[in-house]
């Protein structure tokens, strides 16, 4: 299947892994191994499409606040999914960049997400980003407090301030805004994910429920993007 009309920057909410599992009387964590399954289909089909910029929530700063056990199964299948999939992300050239606040991560973990993004770091068919520890709310305000300590040390001027510089500041620096947000799962919110970035988003909610959301999912989305008419407050032409 092609799309006349893809969106060069492609977002994902990646919602509803544990109540897959719930439905299922199984244990959380199952279904965020199963999400792992639903994730490696949509980067095959994103490079299909030969979209060129691919952000996934991962892990957000408010989900620090789970159980430990759960949270702690968590960071060890991330080691295990970095190391696992970094032959088959050098063998496609797709780079892999972390965004959000790394304090928090386990050593190990965040061994294993800096040997991937330095033996990827030099590709471009597809630029994959997992917002790891990250929230938007958090993320601008590290930014305005960046901005002032440097117009406080005189590296750059007030006047000098606007969106391009203040877009520089966050974790997203150099990753073109989302042209499309997908969120799983049937909430209708963006919980604190790239509230600045999205901004001028095109945004699709579906039911499914992430563990059971693969390519053709994707395609379904994408054929919804394409008949969407992206005005940024202008009339259409």
């Amino acid at each position: 299947m092609t799309f006349k009309n893809i969106p060069n920057h492609l977002a994902v909410i990646m919602d509803g892994n544990g109540r897959w599992a719930k439905k299922r009387n199984l244990e959380r964590i199952y279904g965020h191994i199963e999400g792992i399954k639903s994730l490696k289909s949509v980067i095959k089909g994103v490079m299909h499409h030969k979209i060129r910029y691919l952000t996934v929530f991962a892990f957000s700063t408010e989900n620090w606040q789970r159980p430990s056990e759960e949270v702690d199964s968590l960071m060890h299948l991330l080691s295990e999914y970095i190391d696992l999939e970094l032959p088959y992300l050098i063998k496609n050239k797709i780079r892999l960049k972390f965004i959000g606040n790394t304090e928090n991560i386990p050593e190990n973990s965040k061994s294993a997400m800096l040997n991937a993004e330095e033996k990827t770091k030099n590709f471009n068919e597809l630029i994959f980003s997992l917002a790891l520890s990250y929230g938007s709310k958090e993320e601008i305000l590290n930014a305005v407090c960046k901005i002032a300590e440097d117009v406080k040390k005189g590296s750059i001027d007030v006047k000098d301030i606007n969106g391009a510089l203040l877009s520089s500041y966050l974790y997203t620096a150099g990753i073109p805004d989302p042209d499309f947000l997908i969120r799983t799962s049937g909430e209708q919110r963006l919980s604190n994910f790239m509230l600045y970035q999205a901004a001028y988003a095109e945004i699709y909610f579906t039911k499914t429920l992430w563990p059971d959301f693969r390519k053709k999912n994707l395609n379904a989305a994408l054929k919804n993007y394409e008949k969407r008419v992206r005005r940024f407050g202008k009339t259409e032409i």
